[in-house]
């Protein structure tokens, strides 16, 4: 029976994949850390690790997966920036993901996440479990009417394009690699970053992380925004330069945050902290503001995302076991 090692495992890890593996005949070893140098030298009979986004995957991992006789690499997400793809492939180990996965989960909580920005939900739930009915200090804006920009038009930055338009949003996109058909048919139009920016009351983020998208909302780009624009971001924390983010917050020049990603997330999100010193200054300064919304990397965590992580996680699992190809689209 084949064995794969799971790292930073969760108990919804092991609630969904868990059942989805042994329905195919594979064996999972959980390990609650990290796999990253410090832990690499752990690594032994097993035919295949399993990794999530804070998972660091970089030359001398690699190495020690080469020597202990590792032959799959199997990130149970979409993103890979945290992999030295270029060390895998000269270690002769296959990498794959789950390159789609319930983009509903995704884009539904962006959407949530813009709601209880501009609603100040948090604000109002917390005062009225105080006792606090007043309505001071909540005043939002109408979505009907306004302009969302939608920076990546992949499945789930569509999804969130549909999903606004639904409010009567005037929808603007940008991205090097536009789907005309798809904005036509929706009445949606594609502008560069800049105009998009100059113009938008809310901008969302859904682009994956390369060199070309690291802090793509930078210092530059925020001098160009509508004044009290509102930025949403569940794709990856490093798309967005934070200390110029806070800046811009402090001037007023953006209305309003909402991540659920950060670029120095790794070693935070996923773990409770509450008994500890948060020792990140720049997170530690951007939860002082009234008008910033932070969930902990959850976009994904819905059970329908859950399970088709495990489904298509599992599958190659087994067929990388049996010598097949794996699934069509997965293999980077």
């Amino acid at each position: 029976m084949t064995t794969f090692a799971v790292f930073d495992s969760k108990p919804y890890d092991r609630a969904s994949l868990g059942p989805a593996a042994e329905s195919k005949g594979v064996t999972l070893k959980f390990y609650e850390f990290r796999l990253e140098p410090e832990t690499v030298a752990l690594v032994h009979d097993v035919e295949g690790v399993c990794v999530f986004v804070n998972d660091r995957i970089d030359a001398q991992v690699v190495a020690g997966l080469r020597d202990a006789g590792v032959g799959l690499l199997a990130l149970r997400c979409a993103g890979f920036n945290n992999v030295d793809l270029d060390a895998c492939h000269e270690a002769g180990l296959i990498v794959c993901r789950v390159p789609a996965y319930s983009p509903y989960a995704v884009a539904e909580h962006a959407v949530a996440l813009l709601m209880a920005l501009n609603r100040k939900v948090a604000k109002a739930h917390n005062r009225v479990h105080e006792l606090n009915f007043s309505l001071n200090g909540l005043v939002g804006f109408d979505l009907n009417g306004r302009t969302a920009g939608i920076v990546g038009t992949g499945r789930i930055g569509q999804v969130t394009a549909e999903i606004l338009s639904g409010f009567g949003m005037t929808i603007l996109l940008t991205d090097p690699y536009p789907n005309q058909e798809w904005a036509d048919e929706h009445g949606f139009r594609y502008v560069d970053l800049d105009e998009l920016a100059a113009n938008s009351d809310v901008m969302s983020l859904h682009t994956p992380l390369t060199p070309e998208t690291l802090h793509i909302v930078d210092g530059d780009l925020l001098k160009k925004v509508k004044r009290g624009i509102y930025i949403i971001n569940v794709s990856r924390g490093a798309l967005v330069d934070t200390k110029a983010l806070i800046k811009a917050l402090k001037k007023g020049r953006v209305g309003g945050v909402a991540l659920d990603v950060y670029e120095e997330e790794e070693g935070v999100f996923f773990e409770d902290h509450s008994d500890h010193i948060l020792h990140d200054d720049t997170l530690a300064r951007l939860l002082t503001f009234h008008n910033v919304v932070i969930t902990a990397h959850q976009a994904f965590l819905t059970e329908e995302a859950l399970a088709d992580i495990a489904d298509v996680t599992s599958e190659n699992m087994r067929r990388f076991a049996a010598g097949e190809e794996l699934l069509e689209g997965t293999v980077l």
